[in-house]
């Protein structure tokens, strides 16, 4: 069952009951749709996404039973619960064996109703939970990347065709889209796979270090040279380089760099030969870099040479941020909940859905590493063995740090309250409180379920506060 309000499907034919069934169920938070026949509730089943089926077993047409058998053949079929007036043993074992998850007879009682449904509606969350651990850790990943999105789908492919390639690659994305482990795609999909994968951050070495790092020197090249040194390049022979944030790097080295790729040699520093290489370089960047630009008015450095740029360009990815692909955000959760709670050597945690649909609204700055980040605060403070909002940090919470796809909250700004900064008197609560109930139901139209739900009340006490007006 996805996170929010479970989705339930009444079936039955007899008006009154029909609407006793939905007011119940709807008071206990569910979301709740009626059909009076067998054939009407197939309909349905085929075009919405139903948790729970509460059906009545005769019915005009079809019984319960035969919507039951329908049902279990579906890909990821409801729970079922079959209400009948003809309480025999017989009927029960009959339905249970359908694959029905419990029996109820008429009169009802509507507190066990309750109960019963709760209890449903759990097992079948613990069901999906289990799936989604054993889908998470059994779903393959490329090369430690994971997702199943159709922008990751076409990400793999790209990554695939790129590896089969020799030129350089530029990849660009935003920090913590995973451009290191989309570099080593590259290079275990390639047949350098079995030489080194070397990686390395320009922006991490000072300067005066960069040229020796990459291209090595011979002894006495400088003060502290004592013995040749083989560079980067030398180092990842045969295989790949990988240069993190290759707009950082000095305008005189990017110079040598682009010889390197033109020429497939290096000198080492104080070195008059030159020595060939063969290396695939990937050069990667958190930013879109603005070749032949400047940085920024404070810094007067070229960002990357043209021509070298164009040269690193043979072949351009963009990873996309976490944001793009929200599908992949419940996969990447299970994944990093089973991960973390494998490093405290503890039970993993249930995911409860307010949890999940806290994640899926969140805009994540700091994208997939972010997420793993945040999972691992959440394992770590949850004691309850049920992951929920208050384990996440409020900066997640908050509405201001939401995308477009969170769900909008209850409508809390006093400006959607003109009554009480237009009245000229000091009003009770209890004024106040009648005024928004008919203010709120006057913003749905009169739908006594959606504003019961925008108060954080059941249609009961919202029919109580009716009445005593």
């Amino acid at each position: 069952m996805s996170g929010g309000a479970a989705r339930v499907l009444v079936v039955e034919d007899e008006a009154a009951l029909q609407g006793l069934l939905k007011d119940e169920l709807e008071d206990d938070g569910s979301e709740v749709l009626t059909a009076e026949s067998a054939e009407a509730a197939t309909e349905i089943l085929a075009s919405e996404r139903i948790d729970l089926v509460v059906s009545d077993l005769r019915l005009p047409g079809e019984d319960g039973v035969a919507l039951l058998e329908r049902t279990r053949t579906m890909e990821n079929p409801p729970a079922f619960i079959m209400i009948t007036a003809f309480g025999t043993i017989d009927q029960a074992v009959r339905s249970l064996q359908k694959g029905a998850d419990d029996f109820l007879t008429k009169p009802l009682d509507l507190d066990h109703l309750s109960v019963r449904v709760a209890r449903v509606l759990e097992n079948r969350r613990l069901r999906d939970e289990l799936l989604r651990y054993r889908e998470a850790m059994g779903s393959p990943d490329f090369h430690g990347m994971v997702g199943r999105s159709d922008v990751m789908t076409e990400l793999f492919d790209d990554l695939r065709r790129i590896a089969r390639g020799h030129g350089p690659v530029l990849l660009q994305g935003e920090s913590g889209t995973g451009k290191e482990l989309a570099a080593r795609a590259i290079h275990e999909e390639s047949p350098r796979r079995e030489k080194p994968f070397l990686a390395v951050n320009c922006a991490g070495i000072p300067e005066s270090l960069l040229e020796s790092e990459f291209f090595g020197h011979v002894a006495g090249a400088f003060t502290g040279a004592t013995s040749n040194r083989a560079g980067l390049f030398q180092e990842a022979d045969g295989g790949t380089l990988l240069l993190d944030e290759v707009g950082e790097m000095p305008s005189g080295l990017q110079a040598k760099l682009l010889r390197v790729l033109q020429e497939g040699e290096v000198r080492p520093v104080g070195s008059d030969h030159s020595t060939p290489v063969d290396v695939r370089v990937i050069a990667a960047t958190h930013r879109e870099l603005a070749e032949g630009g400047m940085r920024n008015s404070s810094d007067a450095r070229p960002e990357i040479r043209q021509d070298l740029y164009y040269r690193l360009e043979t072949f351009r990815l963009v990873l996309p941020p976490l944001r793009e692909r929200t599908g992949d955000v419940d996969l990447l959760t299970a994944r990093f909940v089973q991960r973390h709670s494998v490093r405290l050597d503890r039970r993993p945690p249930e995911i409860g859905g307010a949890f999940l649909e806290t994640l899926r609204a969140y805009r994540f700055p700091g994208n997939v590493r972010e997420l793993e980040n945040l999972v691992e605060r959440a394992v770590t403070f949850c004691d309850g063995g049920r992951l929920e909002p208050r384990h996440l940090p409020g900066r997640v919470r908050a509405p201001e740090n939401r995308s477009g796809n969170g769900r909008a909250g209850g409508a809390k700004d006093l400006s959607a309250m003109p009554f009480v900064a237009e009245s000229k008197e000091i009003l009770t609560l209890r004024e106040v409180e009648k005024q928004y109930v008919r203010h709120v139901l006057e913003r749905v139209d009169g739908n006594k379920r959606r504003a019961a739900a925008l108060l954080g009340i059941g249609r009961r006490t919202l029919y109580r506060k009716l009445e005593d007006e």
